[in-house]
């Protein structure tokens, strides 16, 4: 599975956005504040993206971040909101605020959201409420250190189909386990993030 996809930016419409890779234009549902990030059309970006997959449809979610993906990826966890909801939901709330607001309780505000309710609200604030936390730029969400440090991995691994927190678990407990090797340690950033990758596939695969 792609992480992300880099070409010319060919269109920006509400919630859409065209991107030409060596001649192939894809068409990628992206939230508001995407669109905002991306580059005007004609010049290059970057759309780091995540793929629907069904029998009888294929959709493709983009987002101008990694951490901005984590978040639509934890929204899509709750019950009754889905892909297009949490791009709505992203659309029309900042992600800090959006944190902010689960973090400290806040169903006020997820309220006001246009398409979420005081039911799906509430089912926010029971799957997500303090699981999510700013991480040190305010750009989005992290739920561990460690894990943080290895996001890429963690990516790789939940777009195989693992469920994203046990990858984030499981890649916190193996990095936590890691940090005193000194045959680790002394890996370059690629070198570790293969070794973690390759013992929470074994794991997760059990």
């Amino acid at each position: 599975m792609f992480n992300s996809l880099t070409g010319t930016i060919t269109g920006k419409f509400p919630n859409t956005v065209y991107l030409d890779t060596h001649g192939i234009e894809w068409d990628i549902s992206v939230p508001d504040s995407t669109l905002d990030a991306l580059p005007p059309v004609g010049q290059t970006g970057r759309v780091y993206t995540w793929m629907y997959l069904r029998e009888d449809m294929m959709k493709l979610y983009g987002f101008a971040s990694v951490k901005e993906r984590n978040l639509f990826l934890d929204l899509i966890k709750v019950d009754g909101v889905g892909a297009k909801g949490a791009i709505k939901i992203l659309s029309n709330i900042a992600g800090v605020q959006l944190v902010e607001a689960l973090d400290s309780g806040n169903v006020a505000v997820l309220e006001k959201v246009p398409g979420v309710g005081k039911k799906t609200a509430a089912k926010m604030m029971l799957t997500l409420k303090g699981k999510l936390t700013l991480d040190e730029d305010g750009g989005g969400t992290v739920h561990s250190t460690k894990a943080n440090a290895f996001a890429d991995v963690i990516t790789s691994l939940s777009n195989m189909g693992y469920d994203r927190r046990d990858c984030e678990q499981t890649v916190d407990k193996i990095a936590g386990e890691l940090a005193q090797d000194k045959e680790f340690t002394a890996k370059n950033r690629e070198g570790k993030e293969e070794v973690i990758f390759r013992r929470a596939l074994m794991e997760l695969a059990q």
